[in-house]
Formats: C-alpha cells, structure tokens, sequence
C-alpha cells in the first residue's frame, strides 16, 4: 500500500475511533433537555401563526419560560409553525451542524495548512471534539439559535470586512436584530474605527427591525415596551448556569445582587476589550477581535447561560493556531496549547454543576464561576499578531487575494515563529505577541 494510501487509512480510523469515543462521552455526560428551547420557539410560533395568540403571551406549559427575542427572530422562524415537530429538530440540528462546521473551518483551515495537516482530518477531529465541548451539545439539546448567530458575525468579520466587501455589517445587522446581544459587534466595529460596516450594521437592524414592525405591529409593541424588560422570562440571576459576570455578583449575594458591583466589573471589562481589539484591528488579526468580542459579550451580558459559551470557541481555537506557529518544544508552545487543552477540557466537564445546590464559601466562588475565569483569561491573555506578505512586508490578516496559493495560509511575522524574545512587543495580556 501506498504511504499516502495507508495515512489516509490510519487517519479515517483514528476518527471513527474518536466519534465513538465522543458518542459514549456523551452518552454518559450529556443532559438530554428534549430540545426545550426549540419546544419554546415551537409552541410560541404555532400559537401565534395558527391559534391567533400573541407570541409574547405564550408560556410553555408548566413554566415560566416564553418567547424572548424580538420580533424579526419570530419572522425568520416563522416557516417552523408550520413543520411537523421531529421536522422542526432535524431543521435546527443540521443547521447548527453546517454553521459549526463553516466557522471551524474557516478557523483551523490556515492552521491545518501552515502545519502540514491534511485538511478534512483536522477539521473532522475539530468537529467530533466540538460535539463533547459542553456549550455546543447544549447548544443542540437546547435547540438553541447560539451557532448560527456566530456564523452569521464570521461571516461579516472573517469573510466580507477582509475583503472590503460593500456588504460587510449585513450579517451583524441580521444577528443583532434576531437577539439583541450580538449588537455589541456594532460596538466593536465603531470602537476599531470601521464606519462604514458600523453604518451597514445598524442599517440592517434596523431595517429589519422596522419590517417587523410593520408586518407585527402589536407584537413589536408588546416586546419593546414590555417582553424585553421582563427579566423573569429568562430565568434566575443566580442560577449557576449563569456565566457572565452579573452571574458572579448575583451568587455572591442572591437576594441582594449588587447592581452598582457588577456596573464597575462591566465598565472595567469594556475598557480592557476595548484597548486588547484596537490593538488586534492595527496588527490585522481580525479573527482574534471576533474571538476577544465573543467573550466579552459573554462577560457583560446579564445572562449568560452555558450554551452561550460556543462564543468561546473561537478563542480556544485560536490558542491552538498561536501554539502550532510556535517553534516546537518551546515553552510558548507549551503554555499555550496547554492553556487550550485545559479551558477546553474544563468547559467539557460541566463542572459548575458540582455547586448548583450550593454555591457558598471559596470553593463555591472559584467552582460555580470557572466558565467566567475561561472568557476572562481570554479576553486578557490570548494573543494577537502581525503577519507577513510571501515577499516579506507587514500586511493585515487576511488581504491575500482569494484566488492566490497563499490565501488562509498567513505567514507568520518573525516574532511569532520563535526569534528572539527581544523582538516580542507586548500589546496588552500576558500571551498578547505582536
């Protein structure tokens, strides 16, 4: 056989072998949620479309839980009311599914090819590992929107604003106006100085927005002016499932959460984002702003359940990336790869969950919060670097023409293929290389 024949071999069997040892990972580990959140999405929309309710009157039997995003959400999944249930599921899985794999592609494809990995297996590794990583497979037991949103922000920030497309803040408009949390992308965009895709983005929400008003005029009302500030609709503060920083302050004291506390850590942690994506926009390292903007949207919002965390992904797939372009067996290789291989781990482990009774003491404090310290230490610590043209000169990330042998494949500047540390700048966290 030939070697190329028998590395593809080994290859297909060390992937069969890790998609089953993924399938009774998750047999044992995986909470089966019965798809609850799309049940949610569901009913609201049958009740809505066809039994002539108001959407944001719905609860789900039984719960406090009703319809939360704003009315351009229920436009988009409008075309479920009329699907038979498992219809329903198998729409959400494989869209989840194909959004999954287009932004791990479109992320670990540079790396694959600088590394000399054969292409499909790292990606289809990167999948059968995305499967365990905790806020995915609540993601999809949940039935919940999380991965298409972020396709829809890669999309504009990995896709169209490198290629100064004229339609680059399209998808962020699109993201922004289904929920409401991926506005701080409009943020990002203003803070790093990109006013025109800062234009397209609020355009599009709006537009969107208005749309939806005009077609569900009563609907609109009831959500901004009632539906959006219940907050009971979502849940409890406190609830560990809760990652973002009002979480933290919310279990530091849940009767009495201190609004003031959490304001300042929200104010301080806009400040730290803000210096760390400037600083990645001028080096052209435009995945990493996606990935700082990612985590800190996880921190500020007020709720951030678990399965928000997909937000997270890049970021740990970029840990990896800055790890393999470090010279081999170097420390800086080590530290970050191993920094990958840990938050990842952790956020497989669901290991909050052990302080969901009780969330007291300093174990409770350091335990129930550890997906908050991950999205911390990546907003801190993750790197971010200059690249180099094929001839040599500084460049941004990704201005390699599409066509070109190069393009996906940056070169990395000389500083982050292992010369001297001398010639390493900081510019902002501990890993932070420019």
């Amino acid at each position: 056989m030939a070697q190329g024949a028998r590395r593809t071999v080994v290859q297909v069997v060390a992937v069969v072998a890790l998609a089953a040892a993924v399938t009774v990972f998750l047999s044992v580990a995986a909470v089966r949620h019965g798809f609850f959140d799309l049940q949610v999405y569901y009913g609201a929309l049958t009740y809505w479309a066809r039994d002539g309710g108001e959407i944001y009157d719905f609860l789900r039997p039984g719960t406090q839980y009703g319809f939360t995003y704003p009315p351009f959400a229920a436009l988009v999944m409008l075309p479920m009311a009329y699907l038979p249930w498992n219809a329903a599921i198998v729409v959400s899985v494989t869209a989840t599914v194909l959004a999954s794999a287009a932004v791990i592609w479109r992320l670990l494809d540079p790396v694959a090819r600088r590394s000399g990995w054969t292409r499909w297996f790292a990606l289809a590794v990167a999948l059968c590992l995305a499967a365990a990583y905790e806020p995915m497979r609540e993601t999809v037991n949940f039935g919940q929107v999380n991965m298409l949103l972020l396709f829809l922000v890669a999309v504009d920030l990995l896709w169209l604003l490198p290629a100064r497309s004229r339609w680059a803040g399209v998808g962020i408009g699109l993201a922004t106006a289904i929920k409401l949390t991926p506005g701080i992308f409009i943020v990002y965009l203003l803070v790093t100085g990109r006013w025109r895709a800062a234009l397209t983005t609020a355009g599009t929400a709006a537009v969107a927005t208005l749309v939806a008003a005009g077609l569900f005029p009563d609907a609109s009302r009831e959500f901004w002016t009632e539906a959006l500030w219940n907050t009971g609709r979502v849940g409890e503060l406190a609830f560990v499932s809760n990652q973002s920083l009002r979480g933290v302050v919310a279990r530091l004291d849940p009767q009495h959460p201190s609004t003031v506390a959490w304001l300042v850590l929200v104010l301080l942690t806009l400040v730290v984002w803000a210096w760390r994506s400037r600083a990645a926009v001028a080096a052209g390292d435009e995945a990493t702003g996606l990935a700082l903007t990612g985590a800190v949207m996880c921190l500020v919002s007020p709720v951030t359940w678990v399965h928000h965390l997909v937000w997270l992904l890049p970021g740990l797939i970029l840990l990896v990336d800055n790890g393999m372009a470090a010279p081999a067996r170097s420390r800086r290789r080590r530290l970050l790869l191993g920094a990958a291989s840990i938050g990842y781990a952790l956020l497989c482990s669901r290991i909050v969950w052990s302080w969901e009774k009780d969330f007291t003491g300093v174990d409770g404090f350091l335990g129930s919060n550890t997906y908050v310290w991950i999205s911390l230490a990546l907003l801190l610590g993750l790197p971010i670097r200059r690249w180099l043209t094929p001839g040599g000169g500084e460049r941004r990330g990704d201005d390699v023409p599409a066509g070109s042998a190069a393009a996906g494949v940056p070169q990395l500047a000389e500083q982050d293929r292992g010369e001297p540390a001398g010639q390493r700048h900081r510019v902002g966290g501990l890993l932070a290389v420019r």
